[in-house]
């Protein structure tokens, strides 16, 4: 007969009474988060340990699971990070002994595409990157907007020109923007964004070459890659020195990353090794499935 594993201690050292709190909401999670068999309550999770790839989570799709749940789920399976949130949960994370590997910003409906956009873009990143340094956090997410009847060539001008009044600031806070690239195919809600300036890899990194800093990276989504373009491990090679973010999600459907859809996530995950990166991997999938057995698995499959 199995035992229950204990919950490990974070690097932030947890009480007593907080540990018995997150072991309680575990198994809350696992019965009302769909709970397919309730094993994931039970302990049978697996818990990252080659290191060699970094892995996140992001909170917006594993809901109703509340960010204070996820947390707890996240240092159950040996994830360092829940990213995708704002500065107000900061202290929840560090109680947990957690980072937030990529910090929200402005939003996708907005963006740098478009010149009457910069001024609240660049206010609201500039506070997310102060929060992000004094927090010891690594990136915050910026997107480009829509194109809403704009060229290529005005809007990689407008792009390039709004994040070079960023750029200087990102840097000397060492904190890195992160551009993150979206497919523009898909309509359904978060799981694609018509008419997206940046729906295409290619050009979201070479908007920032012309940037020109190691603060500007791109955020490599592989489900939106996979979307626009397919060919996943020759990109990861192409562009590694502008990747400074990773995204998860199952094609099609922003789904589990299982043996159900498309990609093969263990031989990507290997080629991002490969390249030398060494940020973070952020599971963004939205669960069919008991959430907690879900993102169990993911992260078994990308701990290569």
């Amino acid at each position: 007969m199995k035992t229950t594993p204990k919950v490990p201690r974070p690097e932030a050292a947890l009480s007593r009474r907080q540990i018995l709190r997150g072991v309680a909401a575990l198994g809350a999670v696992g019965l009302a988060a769909g709970g397919v068999t309730g094993r994931a309550a039970e302990g049978e999770v697996y818990r990252a340990k080659n290191g060699k790839v970094r892995q996140s989570v992001v909170p917006w799709c594993f809901k109703p699971m509340t960010l204070a749940e996820l947390c707890v789920v996240a240092v159950r399976l040996g994830l360092p990070s829940v990213e995708l949130t704002t500065p107000n949960n900061f202290p929840l994370l560090k109680q947990h002994g957690l980072v937030c590997a990529l910090t929200s910003s402005h939003g996708f409906a907005k963006g740098f595409a478009h010149v009457e956009e910069h001024a609240e873009c660049l206010q609201v990143l500039r506070e997310r990157i102060d929060a992000s340094a004094a927090a010891g956090f690594p990136s915050v997410i910026t997107f480009s907007g829509f194109r809403r009847g704009i060229s290529d060539e005005v809007g990689t001008k407008n792009m390039v020109e709004g994040l070079k009044k960023i750029a200087g600031y990102a840097e000397e806070k060492k904190v890195t923007l992160c551009l993150e690239m979206l497919n523009s195919k898909v309509s359904e809600e978060m799981k694609g964004h018509p008419d997206y300036f940046c729906d295409d890899i290619d050009r979201s990194v070479e908007i920032c070459r012309l940037v020109g800093s190691e603060r500007v990276k791109v955020l490599f989504d592989i489900y939106h890659v996979q979307i626009m373009h397919g060919d996943v491990i020759r990109r990861v090679k192409q562009h590694k020195d502008w990747i400074g973010h990773y995204h998860t999600a199952g094609v099609p459907g922003r789904n589990e990353i299982d043996a159900t859809q498309e990609v093969n996530y263990g031989p990507i995950m290997q080629a991002i090794v490969d390249t030398g990166y060494r940020g973070y991997v952020g599971q963004e999938f939205i669960p069919l499935r008991d959430k907690v057995a879900s993102l169990s698995e993911a992260v078994r499959i990308c701990d290569v």
